[in-house]
């Protein structure tokens, strides 16, 4: 267990405490004196700043997403020169979190599961999909799909199979193998034989890199919604 950064705000180290607690334990498992102790502020402050529970159960959700938006925005604009290459770059992006010993699968998917109706994490959760998509579908209309909406769906239960299998099967490089091989038949039916890669990069319309958000240790939040 990492230690929580006395230095920073109130609202930094409940929101450090809160990822680490929610992701590793569960939205529900843990409660609120839980998350106080550990951030080291008082139950007033809490309440002062998020106005319940839920709402920092909304507030952690968005972090990790923000923060797993940066990561994928770097690695796909900076490893990978073409619409296709960042098609199945995004896998390989996804791959990099399995190994971690804090690994616990999907933030959102992990969140949903222990919802009640009308929660604020089913709109965290929406706000997470329509990127997911969003985020396959412009890809696949740069590289030219003829069918940009239905790759991208197909690509999505692959990420999203991959996540869990992940998780389940604690076996993190045939995963990573497996979805990868999965999602490039998935690319060359849809686009045909790929093309030579001596070609200078593209740019791409669909990823842009947020501002990045920083916990008070001057780490970036853990991008836990692979």
């Amino acid at each position: 267990m990492t230690t929580v950064d006395r230095s920073g705000s109130a609202r930094e180290r409940l929101l450090e405490a809160a990822s680490e607690l929610f992701y590793g334990e569960g939205v529900n498992t843990v409660g609120i004196d839980r998350v106080i102790e550990r951030a080291g502020v008082a139950k007033a402050s809490l309440y002062k700043i998020f106005g319940s529970k839920d709402e920092l159960i909304w507030a952690y959700l968005m972090e990790q997403h923000d923060a797993t938006k940066a990561r994928m925005a770097d690695a796909l604009l900076t490893r990978y020169a073409t619409p296709r290459e960042r098609l199945l770059g995004v896998f390989e992006v996804q791959s990099e979190t399995y190994s971690a010993a804090e690994f616990r699968g999907c933030a959102f998917a992990n969140a949903t599961a222990e919802a009640s109706a009308g929660s604020r994490i089913g709109g965290a959760a929406t706000v997470y999909r329509e990127w997911l998509h969003g985020l396959f579908t412009d890809l696949a209309r740069e590289a030219g799909a003829p069918d940009p909406v239905g790759l991208a769906t197909q690509l999505v239960l692959v990420y999203d199979g991959a996540s869990v299998s992940a998780r389940m099967d604690r076996d993190a490089p045939s995963v990573a193998a497996a979805s990868r091989r999965v999602a490039a038949a998935l690319i060359e039916a849809s686009l045909g034989p790929s093309e030579p890669r001596d070609r200078p990069p593209v740019k791409s319309a669909s990823i842009q890199k947020p501002q990045r958000t920083r916990t008070t240790s001057g780490k970036r939040p853990r991008a836990t919604a692979p």
